[in-house]
């Protein structure tokens, strides 16, 4: 078993790029190698001690999973109080209460944060973080991300006004809804940008990876990341799942999770919470019609093919970069290997993967796509039968719950937690064609329909975004 009292160390799934600290990886972000940062070793806690959890606070259970990932780089007093500082802003007592919807069915509300997204969960606490290593160091840093919709608000909200950090946020444009667009565009910061890409969100996310290999300008412009490449930004998710498992009756039952899935960085942080020693007995991938996730795990074949809209923008992906940990896992952790199959998928647009390799995987993770129309049967199923609105991103992980329960192997007894990523009253057209009526914006944005924008557009260009990058940081 791990030693819980020795810090994790920080290799890259690529192999080539040095060990590090948590520290060195929260400002470094992507490794200079190309490669994700994934702990050296798991932490494992015993079943003990996950049963001694039962009676901690969101709060206190944050820094006891967290400590052995963070190691002695903050000091603890300041940790705790960073931790509590950050959930006393969430607007539910529980932080992110669970609602049983049917016999062994739960809905996770990971919507109370200030943006009203499951990104708050990690997000808040990572600019925390940020602040707190950028003023022992005392330098400042350029914070360059991409996002389908919910990560920008959240990290905005988590960095504005911070004096240590410029924010750069991409978003792809006419790709993201209103409501999920003005919560970036309609920021008065001065350390704030937001840009509108021409192009969908992987083009976002290949233009952020461009920016951090080009190790001149990443040099020069201290660039660090907010997206899930960066491993703080997934760490603290693995909480909520240690959370809601103990509330159902974990660790003497074990669990299982249906995840609406895009960039893969919140199932990974599920994958993580296994790894852990949380009693995990399926991980379901839920994704709407840009399916490549579920096709993958149903066949092996990896195959990009062009982003289609959808009513669950959040989850308009094809290329999932938080897969790379899981397959540097499947590979046996070893680098080159994890780096010939990413190039070749790069280049070819597709991969097979070996069905023994695949099928390590198996036992863990199973994988539905749910289609626009199953969505919004979902939303109305769900409100006309439990009175509960959700939006669409949790209607995808709820339908997709009721399929494998209804076409797989899950005991009927086996409690399945879906997670419901973001408020509805993020999503109104595609709630109200459901419901048959508007979901209400909460207080804090009753007004955001009203507030002047301030966004600025540009082509998928390498030379146009590293040069407005470049003109508006203060590094």
């Amino acid at each position: 078993m791990f030693n819980l009292e020795k810090p994790v160390r920080y290799i890259s799934t690529r192999g080539v790029a040095p060990e590090l600290d948590f520290d060195d990886v929260l400002i470094t972000g992507l490794a200079r190698d190309g490669g994700l940062y994934v702990p050296k070793e798991w932490p494992r806690f015993s079943k003990a001690e996950i049963e001694s959890m039962k009676s901690l606070t969101y709060s206190e259970l944050a820094v006891k999973i967290m400590e052995p990932f963070i190691g002695d780089n903050i000091p603890t007093d300041d940790f705790i109080a960073l931790v509590h500082k950050t959930y006393s802003r969430f607007q539910h007592s529980a932080i992110a209460p669970l609602k049983q919807l049917e016999n062994n069915l739960w809905l996770l509300e990971l919507f109370h944060g200030p943006t009203l997204a499951f990104k708050d969960y990690a997000m808040q606490i990572l600019g925390g973080l940020f602040d707190e290593a950028l003023r022992r160091r005392g330098k400042r840093t350029t914070i360059v991300g991409a996002t389908s919709g919910d990560t920008g608000s959240a990290a905005i909200e988590a960095c504005k006004n911070r004096e240590a950090i410029d924010i750069f946020i991409l978003f792809p444009k006419g790709r993201v809804s209103s409501i999920q667009q003005r919560q970036m565009t309609t920021v008065d910061a001065p350390n704030v940008h937001t840009i509108a890409l021409e192009g969908t969100f992987d083009d976002c996310q290949d233009m952020v990876k461009s920016l951090f290999n080009d190790l001149e300008y990443r040099d020069k412009y201290n660039l660090s990341a907010v997206n899930s490449i960066n491993w703080a930004r997934l760490l603290p998710q693995i909480i909520y799942y240690f959370w809601a498992a103990l509330a159902v009756g974990a660790p003497d039952r074990k669990v299982a999770f249906s995840v609406p899935s895009g960039n893969f960085g919140n199932i990974f942080s599920a994958y993580a919470a296994e790894s852990l020693g949380l009693p995990i007995e399926k991980l379901i991938i839920a994704t709407n019609k840009n399916d490549i996730l579920s096709r993958f795990f149903n066949s092996g074949i990896m195959e990009i093919r062009e982003v289609q809209p959808s009513l669950s923008p959040s989850m308009d992906i094809q290329v999932s970069s938080n897969f790379e940990r899981l397959l540097f896992d499947l590979c046996d952790r070893d680098g080159p290997v994890t780096k010939g199959i990413l190039d070749d998928f790069r280049s070819k647009g597709t991969f097979n993967i070996k069905m023994d390799i695949l099928n390590q995987s198996a036992d863990m993770f199973s994988a539905v796509g749910v289609d626009d129309k199953a969505t919004l049967d979902r939303i109305q199923n769900t409100y006309r039968s439990t009175g509960e609105t959700i939006d669409p991103h949790s209607a995808v992980g709820l339908e997709a719950a009721h399929q494998a329960r209804s076409f797989g192997s899950l005991s009927p007894e086996l409690p399945i937690i879906s997670l419901a990523c973001a408020h509805p009253a993020k999503f109104p057209d595609p709630v109200k064609e459901a419901t048959g009526s508007y979901p209400i914006l909460p207080a804090q944005l009753d007004d955001l329909l009203k507030r002047p924008e301030k966004v600025t557009v540009l082509p998928n260009d390498f030379k146009t975004v590293s040069s407005y990058i470049a003109d508006n940081t203060n590094v």
